[in-house]
């Protein structure tokens, strides 16, 4: 492991011994936010497929007249019993009017205006799996049992919500992309300065019997070590930051955004950032050098 680092060159007491790893470090972190985003947004879009696919919000308007809340109440059962009837509706459940209430409450500031209010009441409908509804058929039954009922299969908002996330999951990769073009600039830059720098020690060694391979070799894996090591901080300065943000997530209410969790498979993903950007900073110091050293000596 020792020989793996050593060299016959002086390059551990080159500039780039000093900044590269700070560079690369940033570099990192800005990937690890990126990718964690594109692992939560994969998340997000699984689930809302689904969503869209697999659930219905029924109406059922509320009745006017002298008995309104008992027709009202009438029709909202005679309409979760067709519903648990239809062979392709897993589940039913009637929106309670308390829940009702605290979904209306931002907006109306009070649960008692609701009661002067003809609110119409809601059905969450779970579509049974594989099963894909005949909505207007099932939308004729229940105005039959409910006049006035009609079904948001949440399509259309939803369809959106699923374009900016995919959206914003091409323009992460994107960040990711540029990031690691940013990182082989880096180490292009730098392993091209230490090569001027030290073009008469690479001098000598030619004239020993030293080939471009050999010289080579020793770039790539300086390159390696000290883009590991930026990478390992980068990775630590993105950990704290992360859990914040998972933290800030977690406090959103309702079930639009689901909880959005670092599962020990995403960290590992994580994990192999820094070996990853040594790899892609040795690939790049060892082509550096040999087409330097093809071009110049």
């Amino acid at each position: 492991m020792i020989g793996f680092f050593r060299s016959d060159l002086p390059v551990a007491r080159d500039a780039t011994a000093h900044f590269l790893p700070w560079l690369v470090a940033v570099m990192v972190f800005l990937a690890a936010l990126a990718l964690t985003g594109v692992m939560g947004l994969d998340g997000l879009l699984d689930r809302w497929s689904r969503d869209a696919s697999g659930t219905l919000t029924i109406q059922v308007p509320a009745a006017t007249g002298a008995n309104a809340e008992t027709e009202t109440e009438a029709r909202l059962e005679r309409a979760v019993r067709l519903l648990e009837s239809d062979p392709q509706v897993a589940k039913a459940t009637a929106v309670s009017r308390e829940r009702l209430a605290e979904m209306l409450e931002p907006w109306l500031g009070s649960a008692e205006l609701m009661e002067a209010l003809p609110v119409p009441r809601l059905i969450d409908v779970t579509v049974s799996s594989g099963m894909s509804p005949d909505l207007d058929a099932l939308t004729g039954r229940l105005r039959a049992v409910a006049p006035g009922a009609a079904i948001d299969d949440h399509r259309v908002w939803l369809a959106r919500l699923i374009r900016l996330a995919e959206g914003l999951r091409m323009l992460a990769w994107a960040v990711i992309g540029l990031v690691a073009v940013a990182t082989a600039a880096m180490v292009i830059h730098a392993t091209s300065t230490t090569l001027a720098v030290h073009r008469p020690h690479i001098e000598v060694l030619h004239l020993i019997g030293a080939t471009d391979s050999y010289i080579a070799r020793q770039f790539a894996r300086r390159a390696f070590a000290l883009a590991v090591l930026g990478g390992i901080g980068g990775l630590a300065m993105a950990a704290p930051v992360l859990w914040v943000i998972g933290g800030l997530v977690q406090r959103l209410e309702g079930g639009l955004i689901p909880e959005i969790t670092i599962g020990v498979g995403q960290w590992l993903v994580l994990l192999l950032l820094p070996p990853v950007a040594g790899v892609l900073s040795n690939v790049t110091a060892r082509r550096t050098v040999r087409r330097t050293l093809t071009r110049l000596l």
